[in-house]
């Protein structure tokens, strides 16, 4: 299974982003798909997931500003990140999770100027 993102870039405040992961490989039907973010010397963080069930988790700092997505059939997950600020500055890794495997993508930067 490998996992590719794209989408991040450099951004003003109040500006929108949209970022794609693409996951191939052998997929389980259940599973979930999600976006980390982490910054130099914090630990990596939950930004939003998506269960094929659809169960919905999203960081306090993100609701309301972000949307995570899927299109299942393609193993695809986007998430639309609207009125960013500074704080939501960091290297954002897609991640994919199963009964048998935890992956992660390469990550994507995003930077949020003021």
């Amino acid at each position: 299974v490998q996992l590719v993102e794209s989408g991040g870039g450099l951004v003003q405040a109040g500006g929108s982003l949209r970022l794609t992961c693409t996951v191939s490989g052998s997929i389980f039907s259940i599973n979930s798909m999600g976006w980390y973010r982490q910054v130099p010397g914090k630990e990596r963080e939950l930004v939003a997931t998506k269960s094929t069930a659809r169960t919905l988790n999203y960081a306090d700092s993100v609701k309301g500003r972000f949307t995570i997505s899927r299109e299942n059939g393609k193993n695809i997950a986007y998430l639309q990140m609207n009125n960013l600020r500074p704080d939501d500055t960091a290297v954002y890794y897609c991640n994919y999770r199963d009964r048998r495997m935890n992956k992660w993508g390469q990550g994507t930067q995003v930077t949020v100027s003021s």
